[in-house]
């Protein structure tokens, strides 16, 4: 499972280095060539006015928006349920929050909505009426983004968080009524003090299976 990276603020000096992202990112794979993705990416003021908003509504106690996807399915079975309660605990636990310490954890998760302090932010959008093929080809489309980010010296961090705050977002960004916000997406330059363990991931022999032996 990823890092959560501590993106820094400071001077945005690389649109240059994002329309080389992009424009080669769009030849990521996907089923007939349909290219599903709608991506926006939003610096300077429009971004602080989204992490403004969203500041705003947690100080509030406003409620997540009607979830527009099921992130997770309801009853996740095993291992991904053990998985996903390791990364918890990992995560939480670096910052020294207990497990029952509810309200420390919604501040620790509220760092999500400030994009981890990062200069920059792109936000992805699906058709309504794509399936889900259509949306593994987004999946791929962000993985790509996000190495030809590494390419050009900045660091990233996907963000399905950002789908609970979507009409915060659509103020802001007015996207079509047939998209659907698939997540956001921090980026900026790493954090060089930066501590964070990486998390475990399973063993080769649990995702793998070898057919003719390597």
């Amino acid at each position: 499972m990823k890092r959560t990276p501590r993106l820094v603020p400071g001077s945005w000096t690389r649109p240059a280095a994002l329309e080389r992202v992009l424009s080669a990112a769009g030849w990521a794979p996907c089923g007939s060539n349909i290219q599903p993705w709608h991506a926006y990416v939003v610096t300077g003021a429009p971004l602080a006015e989204i992490k403004k908003r969203a500041g705003e509504r947690l100080a509030s106690g406003d409620p997540w928006d009607e979830p527009e996807y099921e992130m997770y399915p309801a009853a996740l079975k095993s291992p991904y349920r053990e998985r996903r309660s390791a990364f918890g605990e990992q995560r939480y636990g670096a910052l020294g929050i207990p497990r029952e310490d509810l309200e420390a954890r919604q501040r620790a998760a509220a760092a999500n909505w400030d994009c981890f302090g990062a200069p920059g932010a792109l936000f992805c959008y699906i058709d309504r009426d794509m399936d889900r093929p259509q949306w593994s080809d987004v999946g791929m489309y962000l993985q790509t983004v996000m190495l030809l980010l590494r390419a050009e010296g900045l660091h990233s961090c996907p963000q399905m968080a950002w789908a609970k705050f979507h009409r915060t977002v659509g103020e802001v960004l007015s996207p079509p009524d047939e998209l659907v916000l698939f997540c956001g997406m921090s980026i900026g330059f790493e954090g060089v003090t930066a501590d964070d363990a990486r998390i475990g991931r399973a063993s080769l022999d649990e995702m793998v299976a070898c057919v003719d032996g390597l």
